[in-house]
């Protein structure tokens, strides 16, 4: 018999609480995203993120620590090797990732693959280098309108991204190159994680803006995951965001995509509305993709508390047999040099209705705390070869 009838994991994209041991070794000394946003800005509102215990993860400037907070607190540890999105999903519902995925920031994709992918696209590549998305799309998308060729770039992650403009380059002219690049960037030399769709509409320079038409197309998962347990055993696997890309479908049930991560909470509070059994895994990008990369303390800082007052909703809508779980992939530090992602612990909250209890919990040796307290919430093994320790029974 299942404890919680329905589990909700939401992932703050990027929200790191502090720097890991290792974390020199990827370049990130002093990193603590959540910390330094708060140093960086005058007002910081969360009072649903306080109730649940996350100002007792580390120090913030105008939040005091909660004394008796709702429910759980704690901070886990990332056990692969690696920074990325991929590698903190993967590793959050069991999967360590042993071999980093290949990154290009410093100095764009090798001559060979371009090359490749011209021929077996017809455009010519334009770009080629580390940027963010609304920057290269003022730099090169008045010229990929007028002559067709193919804005390519990659960020901090492990990415090859393709821009196209929906009017002049066809949305699925976009995709058909995208396909390519995916199966060129099989090869182990450049094998990314993510080959990203990038769609935008506008005529010149200022009226540019991205669509929601994005198509991730990523690798499939090692192995069996937790969500492929869940899913093998009949519950419902909702995901909401680019959790369906990120595990290319694999687990999934059910897929929503969100336009933005106030939307993705929106379709977060609705889903708790509906009746289903089983898991509903949440990314909300924002944070890191808008903020995080672009090294904005304050857009960032607004953005969690656009989430806690849309966290207040969720509260309110959850059931007595409800499990909430709030998490993190990576951290992305926003005060910190350079654009890249950054080395961190992550918080694991817990809150249910139903609990009596409440504290700190021990810190996790591995994200997959999260899968496997999943997977043990609805009596279900978790697939051989994963990691992870369940502490379901902590949460009293």
């Amino acid at each position: 018999m299942c404890r919680f009838n329905r589990v909700f994991v939401i992932v703050m994209d990027s929200l790191g609480v502090g720097a890991m041991p290792d974390s020199e070794q990827f370049g990130d000394v002093g990193v603590n995203t959540l910390q330094h946003i708060s140093e960086s800005v005058e007002t910081f509102d969360i009072p649903n993120l306080k109730k649940l215990g996350m100002a007792n993860l580390c120090p913030l400037k105008q939040v005091e620590p909660e004394e008796k907070p709702l429910g759980y607190y704690g901070k886990m540890r990332e056990r692969s090797h690696a920074k990325d999105t991929m590698t903190g999903h993967w590793e959050m519902m069991g999967l360590e990732v042993t071999t980093p995925f290949q990154t290009f920031t410093e100095t764009g994709f090798p001559p060979e693959l371009i090359r490749a992918l011209e021929e077996r696209t017809g455009h010519k590549v334009i770009g080629n280098k580390s940027a963010s998305g609304t920057e290269i799309l003022e730099e090169l998308a008045e010229e990929e309108i007028a002559t067709g060729h193919m804005i390519v770039y990659t960020s901090a992650d492990s990415v090859l991204q393709i821009c196209g403009n929906e009017e002049t380059f066809d949305l699925q002219e976009l995709y058909r190159c995208c396909e390519i690049a995916r199966e060129l960037t099989m090869k182990d030399e450049w094998r990314v994680g993510r080959v990203i769709a990038r769609p935008y509409v506008g005529k010149k320079k200022g009226e540019f803006k991205r669509t929601s038409n994005r198509h991730d197309y990523a690798l499939k998962p090692h192995g069996k995951t937790a969500l492929d347990a869940l899913k093998d055993h009949g519950f419902d696997v909702i995901s909401i965001g680019k959790i369906k890309d990120i595990f290319d479908g694999e687990g999934i049930t059910r897929a929503l995509k969100s336009k933005s991560s106030v939307h993705g909470m929106e379709q977060t509070i609705e889903t708790a509305g509906t009746d289903f059994h089983g898991l509903c895994f949440v990314n909300l990008v924002d944070f890191d993709a808008l903020w995080g990369h672009r090294r904005d303390p304050k857009g960032y800082a607004e953005e969690i508390e656009k989430f806690d007052r849309n966290l207040g909703v969720l509260l309110e809508t959850m059931k007595d047999d409800d499990l909430l779980i709030i998490t993190a992939d990576h951290g992305t530090d926003p005060t910190y040099t350079g654009t890249d992602h950054t080395r961190e612990k992550v918080p694991f909250l817990a809150w249910s209705r139903s609990m009596e209890g409440s504290g700190e919990l021990p810190e996790t040796d591995t994200f997959g705390t999260v899968g496997a307290t999943v997977a043990d919430n609805f009596g279900v093994l978790m697939p051989e070869g994963t990691i992870g320790t369940s502490v379901l029974e902590l949460l009293k």
